[in-house]
């Protein structure tokens, strides 16, 4: 009699060990799989960021508007030499870009940040 509940209760037990393993198993086979889904979105992320920087360099290779906003960018410091009248200047200047919209000043930082790269200027602004 005992014998004939041994089986069955050996089968149930093994059964729900089973299901137990199986279990586990396909949870540690989900993380592995997020693991590798995550670890490919950052290499793509990681190559897009690279392959965008080597065509804007590339690009600005022939273009003049990094000397253009060089340049731009140097006038006041020069002016800053050139007296009174020149400190007027530049102060006035300072004083209508402030008056801008502000959209406008957002354009003017956008293309400077651009022309000189837009990883640096963002870690820039961030501080």
């Amino acid at each position: 009699m005992i014998q004939a509940l041994i089986g069955p209760i050996t089968e149930l037990a093994g059964g729900w060990l089973k299901g137990k393993a199986d279990k586990s198993a396909a949870e540690a086979k989900l993380k592995l799989t997020e693991a590798e889904t995550k670890s490919k979105i950052l290499l793509s992320k990681e190559t897009s960021v690279a392959d965008w920087e080597r065509i804007m360099a590339t690009g600005s290779q022939s273009s003049w508007k990094d000397e253009f906003f060089s340049i731009l960018l140097a006038i006041p410091m020069g002016l800053c030499f050139c007296g009174e009248w020149g400190r007027t200047t530049v102060e006035q200047g300072f004083i209508a870009l402030q008056a801008m919209p502000d959209f406008y000043q957002y354009f003017v930082g956008c293309a400077i940040a651009a022309s000189f790269g837009i990883r640096g200027a963002a870690k820039f602004w961030k501080k």
